[in-house]
């Protein structure tokens, strides 16, 4: 796949600063293995909901203690600037991607509609620490024109802001259809959706440099994972699936967990990796920690580290093996560092 791509395309432009800041994501190997601890209000109503501290305080020590523990073990930390900025001082040394976009979205409209947090920019970010800038998009192909050109719109801006400062934008397109509520529907329809969403978003204009992409089926619906009797496809599927949506790409993409328990993420990377997919890596965060969460509650941030040490650090070196085995460096989809001009 990266060599059709890169016979097609040619020789990439990249600024020195930006590779530079990609190279601090990723390991010597060029794979990204990223922790991320970005999540806000999610992680403030599962502490609440159990009776820990999910006040401001509560949430910035939970993701202390979650990046001191587990990113000697990772290449880099997904944070917020809201509470994450005292752990971004915790990091060993790994890279740091910051969360651009407010939590959520405006529900009071039709098609899930971004918004960037008011006190922060691009700039701001990078002053913040940042090697690396991160938007998590809600995206429907087949949403109203206006919609989704208000969408296209709005990642090109970030895309403008982020070549200006030399950082890497991570663009997270979550594909969603608020007219098919069934989980099961969905999931039949999902392979087009992140395809047709992988296709449009690494289009040159966007100014993306890896997308942090949905596995085009889902897991609990897949032959072998089922947690049920429904199954939308066989794995067989799943990977034919995964290397169709893998064709359309045309920048570097890595895998996001999506919350799912760590075991059926791994065996979805391996879906992934015998696909024969350049994916580059991960992103992975309520898989790695989500259970660490009732420990905290009843714990505080000394049952967390030791939870943390334990079972955290298990997951993600369970992570990491995968990776090891099938990820490929994020420079594949080019054709190599050869294919790569550097310019200021």
């Amino acid at each position: 796949m990266a060599k059709t791509l890169a016979k097609r395309r040619g020789k990439v432009k990249i600024r020195a600063t930006k590779l530079k800041n990609l190279q601090a994501c990723a390991n010597r190997k060029g794979i990204i293995a990223a922790a991320a601890m970005d999540q806000r209000g999610s992680l403030q109503k599962s502490i609440e909901k159990l009776g820990g501290n999910s006040s401001a305080k509560g949430l910035s020590e939970f993701k202390v203690v979650v990046t001191d523990v587990l990113t000697p073990h990772a290449t880099a930390i997904l944070l917020d600037p809201e509470y994450g900025l005292p752990a971004s001082k915790a990091r060993h040394g790994k890279g740091l991607l910051l969360a651009y976009e407010l939590s959520g979205y405006d529900n009071s409209k039709p098609g899930r509609l971004p918004d960037l947090l008011p006190n922060s920019s691009v700039k701001r970010l990078k002053e913040q620490g940042a090697t690396g800038v991160k938007i998590l998009l809600y995206y429907n192909p087949f949403d109203a024109k206006d919609i989704n050109d208000r969408k296209h719109t709005f990642v090109e801006r970030i895309g403008s802001e982020c070549e200006a400062e030399g950082l890497p934008f991570f663009l997270e397109p979550i594909v969603y259809n608020d007219d098919v509520k069934d989980e099961f529907e969905f999931a039949k329809l999902k392979p087009k959706y992140v395809r047709l969403a992988m296709e449009e978003l690494t289009k040159d204009r966007y100014g993306v440099d890896i997308l942090k992409v949905e596995f085009p089926f889902n897991a609990n619906f897949t032959e072998g994972f089922a947690k049920g009797e429904q199954i939308a496809y066989s794995q067989e599927q799943a990977m034919k699936y995964t290397r169709e949506a893998a064709s359309v790409a045309t920048k570097p993409y890595i895998y996001l967990s999506a919350g799912v328990d760590m075991d059926v993420f791994a065996s979805s990377v391996e879906i992934a990796g015998k696909a024969g997919t350049d994916f580059s890596g991960v992103l992975c965060g309520r898989a790695t920690w989500k259970n660490g969460i009732p420990v905290y509650a009843k714990d505080g941030k000394t049952g967390l580290r030791k939870w943390l040490k334990g079972e955290g650090v298990d997951n993600i070196q369970k992570l990491n093996k995968a990776l090891n085995k099938y990820a490929k460096p994020w420079w594949t989809i080019y054709g190599g560092m050869s294919k790569i001009e550097v310019v200021k």
